[in-house]
C-alpha cells in the first residue's frame, strides 16, 4: 500500500492538472464561440451566392466551363486534407485523418495523389505516408481565417486542374453540427459536378416554399457562370476551414471538460485511499499502544 506522502503529492498533482484542463475547457469556450459566429455570418452570403449559381446554372449548359468537364480517365488528384494546429481534442484530428487513409487506400487506389495540408496534425501524417505532400498552410486553422488563404489555395488547384496536373480533387473536413458533434466529411470540389445538381437544388427550396427570383444575365449566363464557378470553390474551401475550425474547439472544450471530470473523480478515489491509509495507520499504532500497554500489565 502506498504511504500517506505518496498518495498526498498524487492528490495534489491531479488537482493542478484539473486546474489547466479546466482553464483549457473556458479558454476553448470562447474561442468556440467566436468561430460559431464568424462561421454564422458567412452563411447568408454562401446561401445567397448558391441561390444565384442555382439559378443561373439553369439557363447554362454542360459545356458553360471546363471546369465542370470530368477527365475521361483520372490518374492524379488532389487531396485537401483540413485539420488542427494543436491537439488536446480527443479524437478529432485522427477521424479526419482515417477519413483521408480509406479514401486514398479505396476509392483513390492506384492512382497517384497529393495532399495539400491545412494544419500541423495533417502535416505531420503526410510526412509519413507515401502521397506527396503538393502544399501546406499551418497556423490557419483555429483562428482568424482570412479569405485569400482559401481563395489562394483554391486558385492553385484550378490552375491545375486546367493545365492537366490534377484529374480531381477532393476535399476533406469536419462539418460542425453542434458542440458535441462534428462529423468528417468528403466533398469533390473539382471537377465541379453537374449543374444539373445545382440546378435541381434550386428547385427542391423552390418547392420548399421558398422565393427564388429570376435572374437576369448581363452578359450571357455562360459568360457569368464561368466567372461564379471559381468563386464557387473558394467559398467551399473557406467554408470548410471555418467549419473545421469550430469543430476543433468544440471537441477541444469538450475533451477537456472530460479530463477535467475524470480529473475530479480520481481526486475522489485518492482521497478515499488516502483516509483508509491514514485510519490503518491510526489503527496500527493503537494497537501498539494497547499491545505495549498488556505487556506492562504482565
Amino acid at each position: 500500500m502506498a504511504t500517506l506522502k505518496e498518495v498526498q503529492s498524487k492528490i495534489v498533482s491531479v488537482k493542478k492538472t484539473r486546474q489547466i484542463t479546466s482553464a483549457m475547457k473556458m479558454v476553448a469556450t470562447s474561442r468556440l464561440r467566436g468561430s460559431q459566429l464568424r462561421m454564422e455570418a458567412f452563411e447568408p452570403y454562401a446561401s445567397k451566392f448558391a441561390e444565384v449559381l442555382g439559378s443561373i446554372a439553369g439557363k447554362s449548359g454542360e459545356d458553360a466551363s471546363p471546369l465542370l468537364v470530368p477527365r475521361e480517365e483520372v490518374k492524379k488528384v488532389a487531396l485537401i486534407l483540413c485539420t488542427s494546429d494543436r491537439g488536446l481534442c480527443g479524437g478529432f484530428n485522427n477521424n479526419l485523418i482515417a477519413k483521408a487513409e480509406k479514401l486514398i487506400e479505396s476509392e483513390l487506389a492506384g492512382k497517384d495523389v497529393s495532399i495539400i495540408c491545412f494544419g500541423k496534425r495533417g502535416r505531420d501524417w503526410a510526412k509519413k505516408s507515401p502521397s506527396p505532400i503538393e502544399d501546406e498552410y499551418l497556423g490557419v486553422v483555429g483562428g482568424n481565417i482570412a479569405f485569400s488563404v482559401a481563395s489562394t489555395s483554391g486558385q492553385k488547384m484550378i490552375d491545375s486542374f486546367l493545365d492537366g496536373a490534377v484529374d480531381e480533387v477532393y476535399l476533406i473536413y469536419s462539418l460542425f453540427e453542434n458542440m458535441a458533434k462534428q462529423i468528417p466529411t468528403l466533398k469533390q470540389i473539382l471537377p465541379i459536378p453537374s449543374l444539373a445538381d445545382v440546378a435541381g437544388e434550386a428547385e427542391e427550396a423552390d418547392a420548399e416554399g421558398e422565393f427564388l427570383p429570376e435572374h437576369i444575365c448581363e452578359p450571357s449566363s455562360d459568360a457569368l457562370l464561368g466567372e461564379m464557378l471559381p468563386k464557387n470553390i473558394f467559398i467551399q474551401i473557406y467554408d470548410a476551414l471555418l467549419q473545421t475550425s469550430t469543430s476543433e474547439h468544440g471537441a477541444r472544450m469538450r475533451a477537456m471538460e472530460n479530463a477535467t471530470k475524470a480529473c475530479e473523480d480520481m481526486v475522489d478515489e485518492l482521497q478515499t485511499i488516502f483516509n483508509k491509509t491514514r485510519q490503518a495507520g491510526i489503527t496500527s499504532d493503537l494497537m501498539d499502544i494497547v499491545g505495549g500497554a498488556e505487556a506492562l500489565k504482565g
